[in-house]
């Protein structure tokens, strides 16, 4: 699949650090770029402040934010685009266009084959000037990733789920990557410097994956699934990385093929930053930390341990430049939760009266002025017309 922001074979010509891109929904720029978003306020989020009172949309937004709808499910977002927007909007990220603009992608978590993706494009002024499908007939599109070249990899969250690479612009038809293995796909994120993709499963029993692809990044095509096993070395947790003999499930469950293998208690969101892989698992309401290098594992949070357990409900996860693990609530308090790297937490903000919704697809504008996610089910709490998309900015 060829990218109108950068296809394969420029891709591999520039080096990933000669691009601007976004992953897993969080921003990875080149060092031209972050220097000039370095004083946005979405950079880094340490004194953003606290929230205030809760404005006309519900939102208890620190001081200087504000609020606005840009999407609703069953309605159209733009008058000329003719696309309805989808309902139970989940994971999502942006992209950068040629023409100053962005585009804002979002997965369907319906299920039967109504699920898919979505997209916003928005002009230089942030104002939308197009809606489209980019995946249609999937089934509970749950979370995914953005690649380095400019795809959004969408994660079927069902037993023989798939992962699915995305042209955010439109131009291009979605394509299955089966070498990502079969399984409840929740999200993905890559990995350039060692050439592979991280994966979390959506299971009480789930594995934490990584695909290495044999003839490097961005080809998925081949390459060799394998399942984490954490064992203690010098008093610490390492990662032992086990091959899946059989990453279709043909046979059994890709977790099962692996005598060892260690279970995660409902993989959630992931991504990628400076050497770590971090993720979400919903059954303990954990966040971990993974280092490529050394293989070290560890809990950076734990609901049942922390001295301020603010965060539960544990599912999408975002990063800023600055290291801010950014972690949406299902359900919880209905927060979008920052995790320092001093290990502090604070709300980024807090939906007032959507008790049986969820805060998903949470992705920075190439600005960071610009903050995009969903409440999935709104204040209505219904999968089918209760979804509404938000844009949050800083306006001084």
């Amino acid at each position: 699949m060829s990218s109108p922001l950068v296809n394969r074979r420029k891709f591999l010509q520039m080096g990933a650090t000669g691009i601007g891109i976004f992953a897993a929904g969080g921003l990875v720029r080149n060092s031209q770029a972050a220097s000039s978003a370095s004083s946005a306020p979405f950079y880094k989020l340490k004194d953003i402040g606290p929230l205030q009172s809760p404005d006309e949309n519900g939102f208890m937004l620190p001081s200087g934010f504000s609020c606005r709808v840009v999407a609703r499910s069953g309605e159209v977002p733009v008058g000329t685009s003719g696309y309805t927007w989808h309902s139970s909007p989940d994971g999502g990220a942006c992209f950068p266009t040629t023409d100053g603009g962005w585009v804002y992608v979002s997965n369907s978590e319906l299920g039967r084959r109504e699920g898919g993706v979505g997209a916003l494009r928005f002009d230089s002024r942030g104002e939308i000037v197009d809606a489209y499908s980019i995946l249609e007939n999937t089934s509970v599109n749950c979370a995914g990733g953005a690649t380095p070249w400019g795809t959004w990899l969408s994660a079927e969250e069902v037993e023989r789920g798939q992962i699915y690479e995305c042209d955010p612009m439109g131009n291009d038809p979605a394509i299955v990557q089966p070498a990502l293995g079969t399984f409840r796909h929740e999200a993905a994120a890559i990995d350039m410097d060692n050439d592979c993709v991280y994966l979390t499963e959506d299971r009480p029993t789930g594995g934490f994956y990584r695909f290495v692809a044999t003839n490097g990044l961005p080809n998925l095509s081949v390459g060799r699934l394998e399942i984490a096993a954490v064992i203690e070395k010098d008093g610490l947790q390492e990662v032992n990385w086990l091959r899946v003999p059989d990453p279709l499930a043909r046979y059994a469950p890709t977790r099962n093929q692996v005598l060892g293998y260690t279970p995660f208690r409902g993989g959630e969101g992931i991504v990628f930053h400076e050497g770590h892989i971090y993720f979400a698992t919903k059954g303990d309401n954990r966040v971990w930390s993974y280092d490529t290098g050394s293989k070290k594992i560890e809990i950076i949070y734990d609901a049942k341990t922390s001295d301020n357990p603010i965060l539960t409900g544990v599912d999408n996860v975002d990063i800023t430049p600055g290291g801010d693990v950014l972690v949406a609530e299902d359900g919880g308090d209905m927060q979008l939760v920052a995790i320092t790297p001093e290990g502090e937490l604070f709300p980024l903000f807090k939906i007032i009266g959507h008790d049986r919704s969820e805060v998903c697809g949470q992705a920075f504008d190439p600005s960071y002025q610009r903050l995009y996610f969903s409440s999935q089910r709104g204040i209505t709490g219904s999968r089918l017309t209760g979804g509404i998309t938000y844009e949050v900015m800083y306006t001084g």
